[in-house]
């Protein structure tokens, strides 16, 4: 069974988490191939955007990257500490490993910022989001990245995104690179996304 890491760091958006946890869940209940995800985080307990508290399933040290097949990984806002997880060194670490090991990594919203500043989006197309005058955008850039003006860009194993409103067609091309068109239509069809 393919196997998805939820990456979750503090101030992570609950929408753009759920959208993965709900995808993928479908999938293991109706999929005609079955996903699993585990989330984690830096800390025992998260407390989201909008104050919901989470506790991670598996402990942060006690991920084997091998165990995985793609990394998903929620956007934040910064006024909720998003950054003080997502710009962490061991954050970023496993972002590396992810990608040294030509697996999936889905960003929605901010979260291609730690994708890129951990290096791996060096000279390679990604977004983010667009408002605020495209500050996050001009950050994107400053990281190296080639940033385009698309809702949803995919480059080669890394998926990034430009907000809320594109999560749940993240989560979707999530699942058909692991799996196939076949299973995303059969889990839309359930959830009745027709």
């Amino acid at each position: 069974m393919k196997k998805v890491l939820l990456l979750l760091a503090q101030g992570f958006e609950e929408y753009e988490a759920s959208v993965f946890t709900d995808v993928i869940g479908w999938s293991r209940v109706f999929g005609t191939e079955p996903v699993e995800l585990i989330t984690t985080g830096l800390r025992n307990e998260i407390k989201c955007t909008w104050n919901f508290l989470v506790k991670p399933e598996l402990d942060f040290t006690k991920i084997n990257v091998t165990d995985y097949d793609a990394l998903a990984i929620p956007g934040g806002f910064e006024k909720a500490g998003f950054y003080e997880d997502a710009f962490d060194e061991k954050f970023l670490n496993l972002i590396r490993q992810f990608d040294n090991q030509g697996k999936i990594i889905a960003a929605i919203c901010v979260a291609a910022l730690p994708v890129a500043k951990s290096g791996v989006l060096k000279n390679r197309n990604a977004t983010t989001y667009d408002l605020l005058n495209g500050k996050r955008r001009k950050e994107l850039a400053d990281f190296g990245v080639i940033v385009k003006d698309e809702k949803i860009v995919i480059d080669e194993n890394i998926i990034t995104s430009t907000g809320p409103s594109t999560a749940i067609e993240v989560a979707f091309i999530l699942l058909e690179m692991l799996t196939d068109k076949e299973n995303v239509e059969t889990v839309k069809k359930y959830m009745r996304f027709d």
